[in-house]
């Protein structure tokens, strides 16, 4: 039986309360900890993942505008602390790294994973709670541009991390297999706890996994908080 619907958080609604060991942190990071600072928070697959890598990546190019208008970032990461550790030792960013390797925060958060329907179900599809794998295996996608051609997810994160020069340890495998249909979820929260702005990913159908909000985007949404 497919999973019930999860409904992420929209604007207005009070951010849940977490605390999160950090990666690159002394201490680890809760809501209260945050309390009357604004804050944009990603929800990302773990480290196996090269489209989160990527968007980490692009976190903390954008992160230093967001400390300019007092925002500050955090990326919550679906691997255990002690592997993200590792992995940042060699790509330090400025963004507080968070661990969370069961996804509870992103369930808070309400973002969605996909679940696959049984091949003899005859429950109407609805992405992603309710998918129908031939759905999902026949999507293409190259949300970078880096591959020749869109190809189908699994083959496209494959492709990608072979471009990185990314091996999955047996933990990041674990993870894969555990948590591997996550989506990601970007939330934007106010000094008063409240979400003011929120993108999921791949809302439409997995033809969108892979594409997440632009530095643009981010800093469009950090002005309704700003100051």
């Amino acid at each position: 039986m497919a999973e019930r619907s999860v409904r992420p958080l929209q604007p207005g609604e009070p951010a849940p309360d977490f605390t999160l060991p950090s990666a690159n942190r002394d201490a680890p990071v809760s809501l209260a900890s945050l309390s009357g600072r604004p804050f944009l928070i990603g929800l990302f697959r773990g480290l196996h993942c090269p489209f989160c890598r990527r968007q980490l990546r692009q976190f903390s190019a954008v992160e230093p505008a967001l400390r300019a208008v007092g925002v500050e970032t955090l990326a919550v990461v679906n691997t255990p602390v002690e592997r993200a550790r590792l992995y940042f030792r060699y790509q330090p960013t400025p963004v507080t790294l968070l661990s969370d390797p069961e996804c509870r925060t992103h369930r808070d958060f309400g973002v969605p994973r996909g679940v696959f329907l049984p091949p003899e179900s005859h429950e109407p599809p609805q992405w992603p709670d309710r998918a129908r794998l031939a759905d999902f295996e026949a999507a293409r996608i190259n949300p970078t541009g880096e591959m020749p051609e869109p190809v189908q997810p699994m083959r496209a994160n494959d492709l990608l991390n072979a471009m990185d020069g990314f091996e999955p340890n047996e933990i990041d495998n674990r993870i894969y297999a555990e948590h591997g249909t996550q989506l990601v979820g970007h939330f934007l929260i106010d000094a008063a706890g409240i979400v003011r702005w929120s993108e999921i990913e791949a809302r439409f159908g997995p033809e969108e996994i892979g594409v997440f909000p632009t530095s643009r985007e981010i800093m469009l949404a950090a002005g309704k908080v700003a100051g």
